[in-house]
């Protein structure tokens, strides 16, 4: 441990103070590295926390199943703890700060007892940059203090960082008894604070994840005049360019987000390469030269394992056959990980995600399974990954799934356009037990679960933002999910959408064709890359196809939402939808 008395001074109060409502039979520091890491996992281990994987086909993999009832985030327990109702706003659950501490304090005393507290300081961001943040999570959970090694950069380097910063986010987590009745996650944004409790999955215990990268972080974006985003980033290099063009992109759950962020291009032999920067979480500032730069503060991936296979996501089943963590995913009798989706069937005597053998009757690995993996073992991972100043945003990208309405692809008129694009952006929905298939759910840049602010001031600060930065991003809106009257998808999709960006990265120097709609711009049909598809010219048609009927239709559900925003909606927006209601006709 760093023993500087100012970098430490306050961090050790505040673990003394928890140490002594909590009551752990033992206190320990993480300091970083390998061999931490490696007394961790044989801890774990011997607990029967983790169990190893095939050693042979899966060097360093391990499998972790977390209870039954504790599976995802549970959005309906987390709230936004913001002094007054009104800065939480109405897409947030709100929690009066007193009341909260009063209650779910009440359940951290002696909470710990016969457990281990660890002290896990961790730092979001590249070392000496000054995007960089740094944390300090207290937590029984020794599921947690592994996964925190591999999803941030952990210990003695963040208390290093603390030296010149002097501020961190607390966050405290206890997994309680995992009973759901007493489970919450609580966020002080004003006081930079995380309390967790009652859970161990990753969403809600993993507090350097969503809860400090996004809530907190967007809040205090806010009051510094910067970003925090939910959104990849990626750099696509293509041949005779001078410079690589970065984009970030923000999708709802289950568009494609992280396939995106570690394409695989088809096109590579060509020159188009796609180079992973992130697949979560963007930091963006405004630089000197009036652009946006980001980076991704995240040091791992924390994907969802069903859908991930050879086809859809090569870069990342590279990345889970080694030095990977996998929770609640089927494993085969000799050890190896198996999941819906994953490009083979399944083998005789697959055990399930409870540890039973599986009778085919359900999935065998849980539909929000996970694996974990260092980000620098991503075979595409950029070499601009650990830049301090990070990289230049060129474009921004919206999308969801909309089987009839949104083109492939489509250019905003500017910013102000671009940020109503992104503030009514929707997604049909997938899961049949929510009974509301096909309905479209609105998630403003994907932020919808994640904003730890009122929501209109959020949007307002996009708009700001856009007006201090003298070069900002095009905005654009992708839909890979455009079906035919058969049902079936037009675009084939994952690596193919490589052939999109590139129209994309020429509509940003000014080389592309495009065609003026209602919406924005669409390409001409001769503008895209598409050689070696297999697709026809009526096929082409529809992809690219805008109905002014249908979009009138939309406006009604986007005023729907609006009106759920109230007053605080910026009124550029307001505008943009008068304009846009204007090009239907």
């Amino acid at each position: 441990m760093v023993t500087t008395e100012n970098a430490t001074s306050s961090v050790e109060r505040w673990v003394q103070e928890i140490q002594g409502i909590t009551q752990p039979d033992q206190v320990v520091w993480l300091h970083g590295g390998a061999e931490e890491y490696s007394r961790l996992m044989e801890q774990a281990l011997k607990d029967g926390v983790f169990q190893k994987l095939n050693e042979e086909t899966f060097p360093n993999c391990y499998l972790h199943r977390s209870h039954a009832n504790d599976v995802a985030r549970a959005e309906h327990l987390t709230f936004i703890c913001s002094r007054t109702e009104d800065q939480a706003g109405p897409t947030n659950n709100w929690w009066d700060p007193k009341e909260a501490r009063e209650k779910v304090g009440g359940l951290f005393k002696g909470c710990m007892k016969g457990r281990t507290l660890y002290v896990i300081p961790y730092l979001m961001g590249v070392e000496g940059s000054s995007f960089s943040q740094v944390g300090v999570e207290l937590s029984d959970s020794i599921y947690v203090a592994i996964s925190m090694t591999i999803m941030t950069r952990v210990g003695d380097v963040a208390l290093k960082h603390l030296e010149t910063t002097g501020t961190f986010v607390k966050g405290l987590h206890s997994t309680g008894e995992l009973d759901p009745e007493r489970r919450y996650i609580l966020h002080f944004p004003e006081d930079r604070e995380i309390w967790s409790f009652g859970s161990g999955y990753g969403g809600n215990a993993l507090l350097g994840k969503k809860c400090h990268s996004l809530r907190i972080a967007s809040a205090q974006a806010r009051d510094e005049g910067w970003m925090a985003e939910h959104m990849l980033i990626l750099g696509l290099q293509r041949p005779g360019a001078e410079e690589i063009t970065y984009i970030a992109a923000a999708f709802p759950s289950a568009c494609g987000k992280t396939n995106l962020a570690m394409m695989k291009s088809p096109l590579e032999k060509l020159g188009y390469k796609v180079w992973t920067v992130g697949d979560d979480i963007a930091w963006l500032r405004i630089g000197e030269d009036g652009r946006l730069w980001a980076v991704n503060p995240e040091a791992g991936t924390f994907g969802v394992a069903p859908g991930t296979s050879f086809e859809s996501n090569p870069n990342a089943m590279a990345m889970t056959n080694h030095d990977s963590l996998h929770t609640n995913v089927a494993v085969s009798p000799s050890g190896e990980p198996w999941w819906e989706g994953i490009g083979h069937d399944a083998p005789e005597g697959l055990i399930d995600w409870h540890g039973n053998v599986w009778d085919g009757k359900a999935p065998a690995a849980h539909p929000n399974s996970r694996f974990t993996c260092p980000i620098a073992t991503c075979p595409s991972l950029s070499p601009e990954y650990n830049n301090p100043q990070g990289v230049p945003i060129s474009a921004i990208l919206f999308g969801g799934r909309r089987a009839k309405l949104a083109p492939l692809v489509y250019q905003t008129y500017g910013w102000d356009h671009g940020v109503f694009v992104g503030a009514s952006m929707g997604s049909e929905m997938t899961a049949a037990a929510a009974g509301q298939v096909g309905a479209t759910r609105r998630d403003p840049m994907a932020m919808l679960p994640f904003c730890g602010y009122h929501v209109g001031d959020y949007l307002s600060h996009w708009i700001e933002v856009g007006k201090r930065a003298s070069s900002p991003p095009l905005v654009f809106n992708v839909n890979w999910f455009r079906k035919g009257d058969d049902g079936k998808f037009l675009w084939p999709g994952y690596g193919d959408n490589v052939r999109v960006l590139k129209w994309i990265a020429e509509r940003v120097e000014g080389t592309a064709d495009a065609e003026e709609t209602p919406i924005g711009y669409v390409p001409k049909a001769d503008a895209l890359y598409l050689d070696g598809l297999n697709l026809d010219p009526e096929t082409l048609k529809q992809l690219l196809s805008v109905n002014s009927d249908a979009w009138k239709a939309e406006l009604e559900g986007i005023d729907t939402f609006f009106a759920k925003i109230g007053d605080r909606l910026p009124k550029a927006l307001l505008e943009e939808r008068e304009k846009l209601a204007k090009r239907l006709g």
